[in-house]
Formats: C-alpha cells, structure tokens, sequence
C-alpha cells in the first residue's frame, strides 16, 4: 500500500500502512537473570541443553521469550509481516531531476587520522606509492600462513597470496599507463567470510564449508564483492567473524579472536569482527560486512569506525543465499565517510535479478534539501549506559547547534518485546539453517537449542509485532517526513573479556548480547536504514572513573558510536548526517593503539621514505 500523497513523497512498494500505535508499554532495562557461561560449564550446558527439553523450557522463559505470549490481544488485528523488504522506486526520483548530483562534486573531507581511501587514489596517481607496494607492506602484517603468523592475522580467516599480488600488480600497470579503472582502482579492501570469493572457502566463522556451488562451471563470487573487482579495488583476503554471526563480541574460538585495536583487553564486537578490526587498525580504508543485529554497526562502533546497515535487500546476496532472509543485509565500514559513501556507491548497483532500481548517485546538496529531524525517543535512550547516553546527547545537541537540526520527541512501542521478537525470530530462523551442529562452537550449540524451542504461534507473533512496529514506524515518516531515529548504538560501553578461557572455548552471556543488541535490533526487523557514527570514548574497565566519558589523556579508551536509522530508501539522508557528524567529532578522534601507518610501509617496500601527515 503507498503512503499518504505528499508533495515531492517518494513513492515505495511494500510499504505498510501507517497507523499510530496509541498504546505506550515503556520499555525497560534488561534484568540480569542469565548465568554468564564458561569453560567446563560451557560445554556441559551445551550437552544439556542438546538433551534436555525442560531445560530449553526454561531458559528459554527465563530469557524472556516467553514474553510475547501476553500480547495475543494486542496484536490480533495486526498482520504478520515476515520479512521487511520496502522498495523506493528511485528511478521516478532519478528522472524528475530530484538527486541529480552537483557537477564535479567533492566530498567533503576532514583530517581523521585515517588514510582514506581518496588518498590512495591520489598517492597512486601521484606516483608515491603503488598498489603492489600496498599489497607487499600489507601481506606479511596479515598472513596465518607464515612463522611467526602477522601480528593482525587474527583478523584474517585467509588471503591468497598470489590472487592478492596479481591484482595489485594489474592495477599498478593501469596506473603507470595513465588509465585507472576509477577512484577505488588499487585501493586495499577486505571482505567477511560471509562473501563468497573466487579461490576461498566461505565458512561463516564455522569449521564447516558452505562455499556457494560454480554455476556453469564458473566459481560463485558475492555480487557485492564482484563490483568491489570490477572497480579495480584489491581484496587482500577474507574476515574475521563470529561464527554465524549468531552474537555480538566477535569470539571464535575455531580460528582465534581478534582483540580490540584500541583496547586489547576488549572485544571487537561481531559478527563482522575482522572487518571493522581492519579498518580501525589502518589496514584498509573500507571493507564489507554483514548485520542482522547490529553485526556492522556494533563492532563499527567498539573500534571507532563508520559502518552503514542499508535498507533491507538493497544490496544483494546473490549468486548465494541470504542464510538470515528475514533480517539480515550486506554493508560497508570505513575509516571516514567518504570511503564510505565510495564502497557504498560501489556495491549498491542492484543485481540482475533484484527489485531495487539503481540508485541516484550521492550529492551533499540534494535538490529537495533535508528535513534535519532528529527522532528523539528519551525512555528508550535512558537504558543506556550513562556514558552512551551522555555522548549520545551531546551530540544531538551539537547537530541542533551547529548544523541546523530539530529534534522531535516520538515513541517507539513496545520496544522491549520488539527485541525479544527480533532475537526469537534470528534463532528460530538459523535453527532451521544448521540442522547438523555436532561441531560448532559450544556457545552457538545453546543458542540453536533455544531457537529448536520456538513453537510456530510464537514465531507467528514475532512477525504480528514487526508488522505492528513497521506500521508505527510508517506513522512517523507520515507525521515528520524525513526523520532520523537517533540513539546510542549499543547500550553498553564495549564488552571486556573477562578470561582466557573465553578465548579458548567461547562464550554465553546473553543478558550482555541483549545489552548490546538494544538499539540495533529495530533497523533489522523492521528493514531501515541506519548508520553508525563514532561519536566519543569512555573509560575502560579498571581504570580510575571506568564508565565515564573519557579524555584525550585517557589510555586504552573505548570508542562509543551514535546511530541514526531512516526511512526505507533514505541512506542517501543518513550518509549526509553522517558527514555532519564527522566533522563535528573531527578534532576529537584518536587512531587506535594497534593502528598501521601502510603508506610509510609502503614507501619503505618502495625504497623511499617519508609519510603522508595531513590525514
């Protein structure tokens, strides 16, 4: 059904119906009822919970699924809604002249610390550095397969060599001959072992192989990685990733955990824990990831980087499955906005075989200019911690003063059982995916026990609450068009690892995942947009005023993101806040303690000296 006429509206397929939710359940702080497990007791409830349905009964009400069931009344008018594709029909726009981008338009560009990736592009046309030099400096800080294993291999399930010289080494030649493929030609870029790449085994985190068969004899590679090698971008291997992505700190206890390039006594958060790793360290200035619960924008914001979760289906899957249809989609995380407004430019060009229609490219001065509303739900932003909340805030309240936005107070429903409903239907779904767990990880054995005990009524209410929650969200865009949900994006300030043995055997701790989830679960179940926005740092654990904001001074700070989700369609919108908001938080970013200078590096390979400074 077509959301009411408006002039200059975008029109959309799919899209729900607007209806205001007047019934208002505050949400409320997740109760710590769930035993954090570890070690030899890790391993035995794994056992248990394979063997015992009383217990999955239990700790799955115990977990507050069970929660939903209260709400038959409430929901017996509202259709179940299963997966929450909106399409924008972007070609009306693109030919009523509405996105038309300024003529030889420049991204706006700030000093962050970070080399992005325009600065490649200009070092190599420059002659200061080549891609084969970036690729040579970069291989020995990744490779497994050496001794002793590069110093970031943690963040690496694996990168061929040779696939990784020959491509640097053509761009390289593209650019001695003057004929670049465009602005991301040569640069360094990853991509999580959820992509499928032509020479690699795509594992999901797991020990098993779910490579995607060749078609035609031709090996399967993700559309979205295909476009990053048609633009001439080298791919030096695959990511790190929670194993099927089914938590939110990036633990893997199969092929080890990378730690946090600011804070090694923390967690990257997941599932795209390599990816947005890479990023922060300075290997690269962009790489792909995948969220179906905040898998790019948490780990985006534990490491200080940018990371955008697009609309539902906009980017594509294929030649492969979607293994999380229902809630999952492909994105990019950068260094700064405009690596990442270039990956995002890169990969959104629709598949074949998608309902998408190509999008208008990106302009910072839109013809129909931005309505710089902030959606501001207080009740639902008060569960964070106080820290989050604090630079959450503070940086609303930097964009109303220095950027023109108007914050607007709104309500979202039913947010606690939201959450619940997005976890609920994650499980139930991956239960159905990985009949066979004999051996995967202790930690996902419990989660696909809790997702076997799922009845079909409740999964049936799961999906009336996302076409309850969808509707509302619709009512919003109809009363403040073009608003932008702000909040923190998690509702902690990072995840310490407690032990080695977490390391070892990985680990349970769901009270803190839903902790970590509380924010990003929306984007997901309903299909938004949103982004993910370094916005600030706190103190870490054990330090003097731990879990207060932190200073220029503090060592070992842990970076805390804001994130903002839109309407269907409206990445566009939301990359242009996120510009806003770089430069706010410009003079006050740091570079991660693990983070790589590649361009000394690379120099050095070419027997030169000297660096670029002014990043």
């Amino acid at each position: 059904m077509q959301p009411p006429s408006e002039p200059m509206r975008k029109r959309f397929i799919n899209y729900p119906e607007p209806l205001e939710v007047t019934r208002h359940v505050p949400p409320v702080a997740q109760v710590k009822k769930n035993p954090v497990l570890v070690g030899i007791v890790l391993l035995i409830s794994a056992k248990l919970m394979e063997w015992l349905g009383v217990l999955r009964r239990h700790i799955w009400n115990n977990t507050g699924f069970n929660r939903l069931n209260k709400l038959d009344e409430t929901l017996l008018d509202y259709e179940p809604r299963y997966e929450p594709t909106v399409i924008p029909l972007e070609s009306e726009e693109i030919a009523k002249g509405a996105a038309a981008p300024l003529e030889n338009e420049i991204l706006p560009r700030v000093k962050s610390g970070y080399y992005s990736a325009s600065d490649f592009h200009r070092m190599y046309l420059a002659g200061e550095i080549t891609p084969t030099a970036v690729a040579k400096a970069l291989l020995p800080l990744i490779r497994r397969d050496t001794t002793p294993q590069g110093p970031h291999s943690l963040a690496w399930f694996d990168s061929q060599v040779d696939r990784v010289l020959a491509a640097a080494e053509a761009s390289t030649q593209r650019y001695r001959s003057g004929c670049p493929l465009g602005p991301l030609d040569g640069v360094p870029t990853a991509v999580k072992d959820e992509y499928d790449l032509e020479g690699y085994t795509t594992c999901l985190g797991s020990p098993n192989d779910y490579t995607s068969p060749p078609e035609s004899g031709v090996p399967a590679v993700s559309w979205c990685a295909l476009k990053l090698q048609e633009s001439g971008a080298v791919i030096l291997g695959k990511t790190s990733m929670h194993e099927f992505g089914l938590d939110t700190t990036g633990n893997n206890p199969h092929y080890g955990t990378p730690r946090n390039p600011y804070n090694s006594s923390y967690y990257t958060g997941g599932s795209s824990s390599g990816s947005a790793y890479v990023v922060a360290a300075g290997l690269v200035p962009m790489a792909l990831g995948s969220d179906g619960g905040g898998s790019i924008r948490i780990p985006s914001s534990f490491c200080g980087v940018y990371g955008l979760k697009p609309s539902h289906n906009r980017l594509s899957f294929r030649p492969g499955p979607n293994h999380a249809i229902t809630c999952a989609v492909n994105g990019p995380i950068a260094s700064d906005m405009a690596s990442l407004v270039a990956m995002f430019e890169t990969v959104s060009v629709p598949h074949p075989g998608s309902s998408f229609s190509p999008m208008a490219r990106f302009t910072m001065s839109p013809a129909i200019p931005d309505a710089k509303l902030i959606g501001i739900d207080e009740t639902w932003n008060a569960l964070a911690d106080p820290a989050n909340r604090q630079l959450c805030d503070a940086m609303v309240a930097r964009l109303v003063a220095e950027k023109g936005y108007t914050v607007v107070p709104i309500r979202i429903p039913y947010a606690t059982d939201g959450q619940i409903a997005h976890a609920l239907t994650v499980l139930t779904d991956a239960a159905t995916l990985l009949p066979e767990y004999q051996n995967l990880s202790a930690p996902n054995r419990i989660l696909l026990a809790l997702g076997r005990t799922s009845s079909a009524v409740d999964y049936l209410m799961a999906q009336k609450l996302r076409g309850l929650l969808m509707q509302h969200l619709a009512h919003l865009w109809k009363k403040h068009p073009g608003l932008m949900i702000a909040s923190p994006v998690t509702g902690c300030a990072g995840w310490p690892i407690r032990s080695e043995t977490e390391l070892k055997h990985g680990l349970n701790d769901g009270d803190t995942t839903l902790v970590s989830m509380q924010y990003t679960w929306l984007a997901n179940f309903c299909g938004l947009p949103a982004i993910s926005l370094p916005a600030g740092y706190v103190v870490p654990e054990g330090e003097v005023d731990a879990g207060r904001v932190a200073d220029e001074h503090t060592l070992g700070k842990i970076p805390v993101g804001f994130m903002c989700a839109g309407e269907w369609g409206s990445e566009h919108a939301l990359m242009r806040l996120g510009f806003d908001v770089e430069d706010l938080f410009a003079k006050t970013r740091t570079r991660a303690q693990a983070w790589e200078d590649v361009v000394q590096l690379a120099k050095e390979e070419m027997g030169g000296s000297g660096v670029l400074v002014d990043v």
